[in-house]
């Protein structure tokens, strides 16, 4: 694996053989007017193949999957290795990514936490027999268990625009950005108490709603 450094005048990246090395920068949160340039982005690499757009994604997002791959329990290796796998993988399936199905973030970090489950199953290479649960197929989803999960969905997503901004944003942070509860303390300049209080009382009164109205 060949690292280049990166840099203001790196261009871009050529997933083709090469990778970026990936650094450890200070944490950023994605507010909505970047949340959305970032998914211009996303459309101009579908579109354009733009290394520019590529970039700005790299040196974004990288930093964090990498955390990300770390906080999982993958070595710094492996984890600078999944990253780059990941954003190779985002190049090469821009085209894939709807923007009105979900932020780039969480986009990257499904995708992230998928290679990172695949890489762990290939370093235990279970043997599987025929009678293997795993190799069941799944049971069919009932009509009625996608209504109310499709309703339940609905409802969390009612609620949750309800929250005051200060809990929603570090929410946000949390479950859409990756972000630990350290990483985003320093992001919004607060307090490793106050995050942690702020994203209970929104867990407890999602809670409450939902069971409310239930």
């Amino acid at each position: 694996m060949v690292a280049l450094r990166a840099n203001k005048a790196d261009s871009g990246f050529v997933p083709a053989g090469k990778a970026r090395r990936v650094f450890d920068k200070t944490v950023r949160t994605v507010d909505p007017a970047q949340r959305e340039r970032h998914a211009d982005c996303m459309a101009a690499i579908s579109a354009n193949r733009s290394k520019e757009a590529f970039a700005e994604l790299f040196d974004f997002y990288a930093p964090r999957i990498k955390s990300y791959m770390l906080r999982l329990g993958a070595s710094d290796s492996e984890a600078e290795e999944l990253a780059q796998d990941v954003m190779i993988t985002v190049w090469q399936k821009a085209g894939m990514y709807d923007r009105n199905q979900a932020s780039v973030s969480t986009w990257m970090f499904r995708i992230a936490r998928n290679r990172r489950i695949d890489a762990q199953r290939r370093q235990r290479r279970p043997e599987l027999t025929p009678d293997d649960p795993m190799l069941r197929p799944p049971e069919i989803e009932q009509p009625d268990a996608l209504l109310a999960r499709d309703q339940l969905e609905g409802i969390v997503r009612s609620e949750l625009v309800k929250l005051p901004l200060d809990q929603l944003r570090l929410l946000q942070a949390a479950f859409y950005d990756g972000l630990s509860h350290s990483e985003i303390a320093r992001a919004f300049n607060l307090p490793l108490g106050t995050v942690k209080s702020r994203i209970r009382l929104a867990f407890l009164r999602l809670r409450g709603e939902l069971e409310g109205g239930t």
